[in-house]
């Protein structure tokens, strides 16, 4: 299984959220399909029915948590290069198309659908890892080959 890279900041959201799973949200809604399961038919009892569904979905997001932050490594901002694209690193790059983007490459646990954040699996996630200031990468997409050429790297933000 692959090493799963996380920024602190993000550790810590996932363990903050496994935490509220399993300390407040379960116990609530376990209290809450007993007090359910009390009132008698439970196959017509929908607050028992969606209770039950309900602590279903806890207990796969539990799992799933447990096995994400179980063999997690997390990436301090001081291990992070302005030399060359690594995992955290904030890349400005521009593409052939003539346009200019700034984003930070990240693992899947941490993507946002902002732009803001890609992937370090993503096709230009792939290409530009361990790439220097002033490379350049091709990467194949929809509207044909597109070169991105990397114009900054910073470890925090521009």
């Amino acid at each position: 299984m692959a090493k799963n890279y996380l920024s602190p900041s993000a550790f810590d959201a996932m363990k903050a959220e496994l935490r509220d799973l399993l300390e407040k949200e379960r116990p609530q809604v376990v209290e809450q399909v007993s007090a359910a399961a009390a009132l008698g038919d439970r196959s017509e009892n929908a607050e028992y029915l969606y209770g039950k569904k309900r602590l279903r979905e806890i207990d796969r997001r539990v799992r799933f948590l447990q096995s994400r932050l179980a063999d997690v490594e997390v990436i301090a901002e001081n291990d992070l290069s302005n030399h060359e694209v690594r995992f955290g690193t904030w890349v400005k790059v521009q593409s052939s198309l003539g346009s200019e983007k700034t984003f930070q490459l990240v693992g899947p646990d941490e993507f946002d659908t902002s732009g803001e954040k890609i992937t370090l699996q993503s096709p230009l996630g792939r290409s530009i890892l361990g790439k220097k200031l002033g490379e350049s990468v091709k990467i194949q997409s929809p509207k044909g080959e597109i070169t991105y050429t990397i114009l900054a790297l910073s470890r925090t933000k521009p």
